[in-house]
This record gives C-alpha cells, sequence and structure tokens, in this order.
C-alpha cells in the first residue's frame, strides 16, 4: 500500500518543506529528491490514530504562578535531567513572584493576596526520611542560625514576613498578585555540612527551593493550596559557587561539539519546576514537640522505681487492616511523632511489608530498629526470667524444688503448683525481692530477709552475686516465716 503526497507552492513558500533524499520510513513508498511537508505526513490516518489520546494543545494547562530563581544553571547537565545550580552561602538571590495566569483564569484571587512558604529541604530521598534527625543536629552545632532567612531590605512587595523559630528551612510572607514581588532569601547551610566526610562542596549534598503558595480558607487562614514548584540547588561557602560554575564551563569547553550535544546549556535564570506541596508537618524542634500519652494498662498494681518504667506498658501490634488514620494513631502512641508526616500515607499493611533494612535506611539506625521492633511485637527480652510459686502453709518453709523432665513430662514430688513468671532487668536481690513481694502481695516494706535454702538445708542469705549466677527459667517454691520481734530497750 502506498501513500501518494501532494505539494503545493504555499506550503513551499511557508518554509515548511525540506529536501529528503532517502526512503520514507514506514510510509512504504521510495521517494526520489525532493520537497514533502511533515504536516501532511502527521496528517495521515495512522498518525491520527495514535495522537488520539493526547489532549489538544489549547487544553493545556499553565501553571498559574512562576518563580524564577535568578541565578545562572550549571552547564554541566545532562540533557532531560533536572537543572542544577549552585549558590553561595549567605548571598542574597532574589526569586521573581509572576502572575502567570490567563485573562479570565482564577478570578477569584482578583485583588487577593496570597500567602508563599519558602523553604529549603534535601534532595536526597534518603536524607528526606531522616531529615529531622539531620536538622537537629545541624541545630544542635550552629546554635542560634538559621538553614534559610528572608534579607527584607532588598525584597520587594512582600508583607509580613515571618520566620518560626521551631522551623530553622523555612519562612513564610503575603504578597498582592497586582504588584511586583520579588523576595530575597539567603541560604546559610552549605551542602558539605550534611556529609559523612568532608570533601568540599562538590562532594556535598544537594539542597531543594521550594515555594507553596495558598490563598484564604473560608476560615480567613491560608490554606487552600494554589501551587507549588521547586528547583534543585548546590550551596558552596563564599564564593565557591562562582569558582565551581567557573570549573564547569570550563570542562565544558573541551568536550567535543558530539558530547556537547548531550548536556543543556546554561541558562541566566532558574525557573522552578512544579511539584507537589510541601506537607503540613514542617521541621518542629524537639524542645517545643508535644510527648505523647499513653493509657495502656500496667502489667501488675506494684509501682516500680524509674528505671523499670518498661514494664508499665504494653506495646499494641498494628494491625494489617489498619486504616491510613489508625496507622498515624499507632505512630503517635509508640513515641514515633516525628515520622507521622513521612508515612502519611501508609497504612498497617503498608508499614508492615517494610523490611528491618528499610526502615533503618528510613529512620536511621537507632529508630529504625526501635520501629521494626514495634511492628514485629518485639518487646525487650529479660536478663532472666524465674518462675515462683507460693507454697501453702503446712509445707515446709523456704524449700526450693527444680522441675525435671522425665518422658515429655513435668514430675514434681509436690500436687499441683501454679507458678508466677518473674522477669528480671536487672540482675540484682533487690529487683527480685521486689518481684516477690508483689506475687506474694506482702508489702515491700515487711520483707527484712530472703534465704535460698542450701545444701544440707542451710539458709543461704539472698545477694546480687546469687541473682546473677542463676539458671534462668529456675522454678522455685517461696515460703513466708515470720520473723521475731525485736524487744525493745
Amino acid at each position: 500500500m502506498a501513500w501518494v503526497l501532494k505539494m503545493d507552492d504555499a506550503a513551499i513558500e511557508s518554509g515548511l518543506v525540506h529536501d529528503f533524499d532517502a526512503s520514507l520510513s514506514g510510509i512504504g513508498q521510495e521517494l526520489g529528491a525532493g520537497a514533502y511537508s511533515m504536516s501532511d505526513v502527521l496528517a495521515l490516518p495512522i498518525f491520527k490514530q495514535e495522537d488520539s489520546n493526547l489532549p489538544p494543545e489549547s487544553k493545556t494547562k499553565n501553571p498559574p504562578f512562576q518563580y524564577v530563581l535568578c541565578a545562572a544553571t550549571s552547564p554541566a547537565v545532562k540533557l532531560h535531567d533536572e537543572t542544577l545550580t549552585y549558590l553561595n552561602q549567605g548571598q542574597s538571590y532574589e526569586i521573581r513572584m509572576l502572575d502567570n495566569r490567563k485573562a479570565g483564569e482564577l478570578p477569584e484571587l482578583n485583588n487577593q493576596m496570597v500567602k508563599s512558604t519558602v523553604r529549603v529541604v534535601f534532595h536526597d530521598r534518603r536524607l528526606q526520611y531522616t531529615e529531622h534527625q539531620q536538622l537537629e543536629g545541624w541545630r544542635w552545632n550552629r546554635p542560634g542560625d538559621r538553614l534559610l532567612d528572608i534579607d527584607i531590605p532588598m525584597s520587594v512587595g512582600i508583607i509580613e514576613p515571618k520566620t518560626h523559630p521551631s522551623q530553622l528551612n523555612a519562612a513564610e510572607f503575603l504578597w498582592d498578585l497586582n504588584k511586583r514581588t520579588s523576595v530575597f532569601v539567603q541560604v546559610h547551610c552549605i551542602s558539605t555540612e550534611f556529609t559523612p566526610r568532608k570533601h568540599g562542596g562538590e562532594k556535598g549534598v544537594p539542597f531543594r527551593i521550594q515555594i507553596d503558595t495558598f490563598t484564604q480558607g473560608d476560615g480567613g487562614e491560608y490554606t487552600e493550596h494554589l501551587h507549588s514548584a521547586s528547583c534543585q540547588i548546590k550551596v558552596f561557602k563564599p564564593k565557591g559557587a562562582d569558582r565551581k560554575q567557573k570549573t564547569d564551563r570550563e570542562k565544558m569547553e573541551k568536550r567535543t561539539p558530539q558530547e556537547k550535544e548531550k548536556y543543556q546549556p546554561s541558562y541566566d535564570t532558574t525557573i522552578l519546576s512544579e511539584c507537589s506541596p510541601w506537607p503540613d508537618a514542617a521541621y518542629t524542634s524537639t524542645s517545643q514537640a508535644a510527648t505523647p500519652s499513653f493509657s495502656s494498662p500496667p502489667l501488675s498494681t506494684y509501682t516500680t522505681s524509674s528505671y523499670n518504667v518498661c514494664f508499665l506498658f504494653v506495646v499494641q501490634q498494628l494491625s494489617p487492616t489498619a486504616s491510613i488514620q489508625d496507622a498515624q494513631k499507632w505512630l503517635l502512641k509508640n513515641r514515633f511523632s516525628s515520622y507521622t508526616r513521612l508515612f502519611s500515607h501508609f497504612s498497617g499493611s503498608d508499614l508492615l511489608k517494610l523490611t528491618r533494612d528499610d526502615l533503618v535506611q528510613i529512620c536511621g539506625p537507632a529508630d529504625g530498629i526501635r520501629l521494626f521492633n514495634a511492628l514485629k511485637s518485639r518487646s525487650v527480652r529479660p536478663r532472666l526470667t524465674v518462675y515462683v510459686c507460693q507454697e501453702s502453709p503446712q509445707g515446709s518453709p523456704l524449700l526450693e524444688r527444680h522441675c525435671t523432665i522425665e518422658n515429655g513430662e513435668h514430675q514434681s514430688s509436690a500436687s499441683l503448683h501454679v507458678y508466677h513468671a518473674l522477669y528480671l532487668e536487672e540482675l540484682t536481690a533487690a529487683e527480685l525481692i521486689r518481684k516477690i513481694a508483689s506475687v506474694c502481695g506482702v508489702p515491700l516494706g515487711r520483707i527484712h530477709q530472703v534465704y535460698r535454702q542450701g545444701p544440707t538445708g542451710i539458709h543461704i542469705l539472698l545477694s546480687d552475686q546469687m541473682v546473677y549466677n542463676l539458671s534462668d527459667e529456675s522454678c522455685f517454691l517461696i515460703s513466708t516465716v515470720k520473723g521475731k520481734r525485736a524487744n525493745p530497750k
């Protein structure tokens, strides 16, 4: 089957024709040297069928706003990769806030103020997972400093600029869509501050500058999201960005023309590309974070000391059928509040599918292992487990009997006894006595001494050394002996 292409003078004069000396691939007809119209080719039915699902160009929605960072992009970025911009630490850079709406678009914003929040965040997903710990460490090393500031004297058209002490990496301001607006920002952290080793700016981690814009909601607060955009940056020590830009330019000049075609040209400004809005829960210092409350039932009615408080709470297992809201409540209840934003779209099944390595990479070694153990209901194994049974009054006092196994069955010379398990975290006599007092229902102050019956019926005083050398899961019978009251002087 062959296609016949009809040429006209108008198409030639309009500049839409080109010389074509080879066969037209996919058409099935050999063409000699001549001219053809690409618009006619694209109008063929086979191309129309492929493009039928594409939205018309007229229906493409343009973003209502555009933000332009007045800093040059790097020439050493390959095609189809995101642009990279180098900034100097502490230097003020202009970001132009442009109203990009077409006529009649979003008329409710006419003569209205909008609020924009600008923040510097991590580009790498690995560091995004540990953002709270990274920023808290930076705060500890540089007390009183901020990661991001607004240069108010140089800014134009912004109203009520605000920075929160608990959000070191963000600032917000209001601006009028009908007026020229430019905000000047300063980034005070450098890329090498978040690398394990200090190799210089070239080895530093990339950041992102993100801007989220909101309009007023029904309650008068700026909570209705309108637009978000961001760009990738690297921050160097003063004048380091200029040296890095020059180095990249010199490297590109040494490349062959064929190699240069694989890289983007350097632009004088950086246009922030559209992205998802940043989650509402921004970084907050731990000194001001709310402490979650616990309502789990106690394991026993006996009040323990502060270092034994871990026995007072039972970790509630997360169900695989738990919804996203239930998963968020579970994280808060089990002291993982700093990761609620990170797991804001995870259900119970999603969390339980994460492996130990996944959680360590996301939350860091300490919290990752703790979260993995909580998800798998792995409580801390006690250092020593002892089984005790309170002997009836007619039994022999301080009689110790060990359980033996014969033919797969437990054998005992006495009648059946019900034992209580004592779990010891501290291998001390004091803790064992407290546990015994709780089981026997005897006030701790009324227990004067505890003995263990040894060889030939001797009574051995309980000591820390004895508890340390007890075999795990030993069985004991306990008898109480009324002590003699001392004669008053």
